[in-house]
């Protein structure tokens, strides 16, 4: 299999499937398997939040998510990585974004994990409104978004 073939990204509407992830990571000269899972919380500043809806730009965002896999592999030595984000709605304590990485040992995938998140919220242009309890929404900016940072 070679490299490309082990680099698992997609953005789908349907509720991420945490198990199926992990399995396509999962390969027999690997001995550690380091996953991030972000769910929604029910809360933000104190208001009540009840839903979290997504949007992207899906050919950039995607193109994004792969050039974080190949950073990831210029850095360290891993097998598989998955990246996968939900679009549309994601109800409260779903998952809307999972991100698992395979190593022959631990700290390589520890630290492309972490990477592959903090790399995602900063470059990837998915965009995140949050619904209140009250029916107000807010769209949400990633602080450390690198688009929005530069005016």
């Amino acid at each position: 299999m070679e490299e490309t073939q082990k680099n698992f990204i997609k953005l789908q509407q349907e509720e991420l499937n945490v198990t199926e992830i992990i399995q396509l990571v999962t390969f027999s000269n690997c001995g550690a398997i380091s996953s991030f899972i972000g769910t929604t919380r029910d809360n933000f500043e104190g208001k009540n939040v009840m839903k979290l809806e997504y949007e992207a730009y899906e050919s950039m965002a995607l193109k994004e998510m792969l050039n974080i896999c190949h950073k990831i592999r210029s850095k360290w030595n891993v097998e598989g990585i998955a990246i996968y984000h939900r679009i549309g709605e994601v109800p409260i304590s779903k998952a809307s974004v999972v991100i698992a990485v395979s190593s022959s040992h631990r700290e390589e995938s520890m630290r492309a994990v972490e990477f592959a998140i903090n790399t995602l919220k900063k470059t990837v242009p998915i965009w995140k409104k949050e619904i209140y309890e009250t029916g107000e929404s807010q769209w949400k900016e990633n602080k450390e978004c690198k688009w929005i940072n530069s005016k």
